[in-house]
C-alpha cells in the first residue's frame, strides 16, 4: 500500500470522525429542550420509551448522549429504571440509522455535488457569536457534509486497495472469518468511539467489493456489541443508578449481537437465493440486517423488562450508599448542560437534608450526638464532590442564563458547610453548658429554640409553599435573639448570673441563630438555580427536595 492510499483511508477515517462529532453536537445542541421534553413525558411505558429512544438516537445520532440523558433523568428520579430499560432499546435501533445514510450515499451518483454544499451552507449558518438554534443546525449540517464527504474519500481508497489486495490469503473458514470480523468491528468502535462511524467504514468495505458480504455482517455485529465499551468506559466512578443503566445496554447488546452470529449463514444463503449480491446493494443489505436483528432483539427483551429491571436491582448497588458519596452526580451527564444543573440541584438538596438533619439532632441533644463526627466527615467529602462538579461543569460551553447561576451553587454550599462548621464549634464549647437559668427557666430561651426548630422543620424546596415563610421566619428569629440577650445581660449586671456562664450562653444562642441563618441561606442561594431551568415540578416529585422532620 503506497502513501498515497494510506493518507486518503487515514484523511476518510478522519472526516467520518470529525462529520460525526460536529453532527452530533449540532442537533445535540439545537434539540436539547426536545430532548429533555420527549424523555421527561413520553417514557411513561417501555413501549413508549422505546419509541422515544428511537426518535431522539435518530435526531441526533448518538446513542451515548441519550444514554447519558437517560442517567440523568434516572439519577433525579424523573424516569424509572423500567422505562429507561425501554429507551435504551429504542437507541440501539436509532444507531441503525447511520446504515441506512450510508447505503443511501452509495447509491448516490455524485456524492460531492451534495457534500459540498452542505458544508458550505452550514458553515454561513454557524458565522456570529452567540449559541443560537441556528448557528447549531449550521454545526450539524456542516457535520453532515464532511461525512459524506469520508464516505467518498474511503470509497475511492478502498477501490484501490481492492485492486492490489487479495484477501482470499487471510480465509480462515466460514466460521473463524466470522469472529476474527466480528472482533475487527469491535475493535474499530472501541478505537473511534463511536459504533456509527464503525458502521459506515465497514459498510463502506462491504460496498466497494473489499470484504465479503459475511465478513461485513460479522463487522456490523462487531460494531453493535461494540457499543458496550463505551458503556462500560462511561460508568467508572459513576452512580449505581448510571452502572444500571450501562448494564442494560450492554446484556442487550450482547445477547442481541450472539443471536445475530447464528443468523449471519441465512442471511447469506437468502441473499443468493434471490441474486442480490451486487456490491451496490451491499449497504442496503447489511443496514436491513442491522436494523433486523437489533428489532428481534427487542422483541426478545421488551416483555422481559421488569425482570431484566429486577435482575439489576439485586445485583448493583444492593449495600446502602454512602452519605458521602453523591447520589446524583454523575460526570457523564456533563455533556448535557440541562442535565447537570438537574443533577446538581438534586444534589444540593441532597446536602440541604443532610445539613438539616444534623442540626435537628444536635439541636435535641444540645449539640452534643455520638454519630456528629461521622456526619460531619461526611458532608463534608459531598461539599467537595459538590465543588468539583462544579468546576467540571465550568469548563463546559454552557447556555448564558445556566453559567450566570453556577456560582449560586458553589455559595449554596459553602452556606450549608459553614452551618455545619458553626454545630461543630458548638458541640466542643457548650458540650457541658447549663442552659437552665434563674428563676425557672428562661421564656426567650425556650422561644428561640423553638423557632429553631420550627425553621429547621420548614419545607426546604422552592417548590413548596412553605418556602416562602422561611425569610419572615429568619426576621423573626433575630427579635427573640435580641429579647433573649438583653434577658441575659440584665441578669448579668444584676448579679443573678455568673458573668462567665453569661458569656457562655450570649455566645451558645449567637453561634445557635449564626447555625439557623447560614442553613437558610444556602437554601436561598439554592433555590437561585430553579432561574436557570430546573422548574418545580408535581407535589409528589416536589416531595424528593422536601426537608422533613424526621420520625
Amino acid at each position: 500500500m503506497n502513501f498515497s492510499l494510506l493518507a486518503s483511508l487515514v484523511g476518510g477515517v478522519g472526516l467520518f470522525l470529525l462529520g460525526m462529532g460536529l453532527m452530533t453536537r449540532g442537533l445535540r445542541s439545537a434539540a436539547g429542550p426536545a430532548l429533555r421534553t420527549i424523555l421527561g413525558k413520553w417514557t411513561r411505558t417501555p413501549l413508549r420509551g422505546l419509541a422515544s429512544g428511537f426518535m431522539i438516537t435518530a435526531l441526533v445520532q448518538s446513542s451515548s448522549a441519550v444514554t447519558v440523558a437517560v442517567i440523568g433523568f434516572v439519577n433525579a428520579g424523573l424516569m424509572t429504571l423500567a422505562q429507561s430499560v425501554g429507551v435504551i432499546f429504542g437507541t440501539n435501533i436509532g444507531t441503525t440509522v447511520t446504515g441506512w445514510i450510508v447505503a443511501a450515499v452509495g447509491v448516490s451518483v455524485e456524492v460531492k455535488a451534495m457534500a459540498l454544499p452542505m458544508i458550505g451552507i452550514g458553515v454561513f449558518m454557524g458565522l456570529g457569536n452567540g449559541q443560537s438554534r441556528r448557528k447549531h443546525l449550521g454545526e450539524a449540517l456542516t457535520g453532515f457534509g464532511l461525512f459524506f464527504l469520508g464516505i467518498q474519500v474511503l470509497q475511492s481508497a478502498f477501490l484501490d486497495v481492492g485492486k492490489g489486495l487479495d484477501l482470499t490469503a487471510l480465509h480462515l473458514g466460514s466460521g473463524m472469518d466470522m469472529l476474527v470480523f466480528t472482533a475487527v468491528g469491535f475493535g474499530l468502535t472501541l478505537l473511534m468511539q463511536s459504533s456509527s462511524a464503525a458502521m459506515a467504514l465497514v459498510l463502506t468495505a462491504a460496498m466497494t467489493g473489499l470484504i465479503t458480504l459475511e465478513s461485513a455482517a460479522a463487522g456490523v455485529v462487531g460494531t453493535n456489541i461494540g457499543t458496550t465499551s463505551t458503556a462500560m468506559l462511561s460508568v467508572i466512578g459513576a452512580t449505581d443508578n448510571a452502572k444500571k443503566v450501562a448494564a442494560a445496554h450492554i446484556i442487550f447488546n450482547l445477547v442481541t449481537g450472539i443471536v445475530a452470529l447464528f443468523l449471519i449463514p441465512l442471511l447469506v444463503a437468502t441473499v443468493r437465493a434471490i441474486g442480490a449480491a451486487e456490491a451496490i446493494w451491499m449497504g442496503t443489505i447489511l443496514a436491513l440486517f442491522h436494523t433486523g436483528f437489533n428489532l428481534l432483539g427487542v422483541i426478545i427483551f421488551l416483555p422481559l423488562t421488569h425482570r431484566l429491571v429486577a435482575l439489576l436491582d439485586a445485583h448493583i448497588g444492593r449495600e446502602e450508599g454512602e452519605m458521602s458519596r453523591p447520589k446524583y452526580l454523575d460526570d457523564n451527564v456533563l455533556k448535557t448542560p440541562t442535565m447537570a444543573m438537574e443533577a446538581l440541584f438534586m444534589e444540593l438538596g441532597r446536602l440541604g437534608e443532610m445539613t438539616r438533619l444534623m442540626g435537628q439532632k444536635a439541636l435535641a441533644a444540645k449539640f452534643r450526638y455520638k454519630d456528629f463526627n461521622r456526619d460531619k466527615a461526611a458532608q463534608e467529602s459531598l461539599v467537595e464532590a459538590i465543588r468539583g462538579f462544579c468546576a467540571k461543569l465550568g469548563t463546559v460551553s454552557l447556555p448564558e442564563a445556566v453559567n450566570d447561576k453556577l456560582p449560586w451553587a458553589l455559595r449554596s454550599a459553602q452556606y450549608f458547610a459553614k452551618s455545619a462548621n458553626i454545630m461543630e464549634t458548638m458541640s466542643h464549647e457548650h458540650a457541658l453548658l447549663d442552659h437552665q437559668l434563674p428563676g425557672g427557666g428562661s421564656t426567650a430561651a425556650r422561644a428561640m429554640r423553638r423557632e429553631v426548630r420550627d425553621i429547621l422543620n420548614a419545607a426546604h424546596t422552592p417548590c413548596a409553599d412553605e418556602y416562602t415563610e422561611l425569610k419572615p421566619m429568619l426576621v423573626h428569629l433575630k427579635t427573640t435573639y435580641d429579647v433573649l440577650k438583653e434577658e441575659l445581660l440584665r441578669l448579668g449586671s444584676q448579679g443573678r448570673l455568673d458573668l462567665p456562664r453569661m458569656v457562655q450562653l450570649l455566645d451558645y444562642y449567637s453561634s445557635l441563630r449564626s447555625m439557623c441563618e447560614q442553613a437558610v441561606k444556602g437554601t436561598l442561594a439554592w433555590s437561585g438555580l430553579r432561574e436557570a431551568g430546573v422548574i418545580c415540578r408535581t407535589a409528589d416529585e416536589a416531595n424528593e427536595y422536601s426537608w422533613k422532620t424526621p420520625a
